[in-house]
């Protein structure tokens, strides 16, 4: 079952990921909430549309937009609207 793991805690566990582009998205219920705080960085993608991201923290340490989402996703993007994916050391065992 892929998981994203960062400074040694389990951020997603999913069964469900979808694979775009070498990337796991993680459905929204398979993430642990506590650990991710909004942020306000947002970037577009020609064909996924506007990303929104997520700050970790994990006992005390902050990784800044390590996580990221598309609220509303592009018509070719639909299968991953609202999933979460990870990068900036976030590691995904699959």
């Amino acid at each position: 079952m892929p998981k994203a793991i960062w400074n040694g805690t389990v951020l997603a566990e999913s069964d469900n990921t979808v694979v775009v582009e070498g990337n796991h998205y993680f459905p929204s219920d398979a993430i642990n909430k506590q650990y991710f705080q909004e942020s306000n960085t947002h970037t577009t993608c020609p064909w996924k549309g506007v990303a929104s991201y997520y700050s970790i923290e994990v006992d005390g340490q902050v990784n800044k937009d390590a996580a990221w989402y598309y609220p509303t996703a592009k018509e070719k993007a639909k299968n991953i609207e609202g999933y979460v994916a990870f990068w900036k050391g976030v590691k995904v065992e699959a």
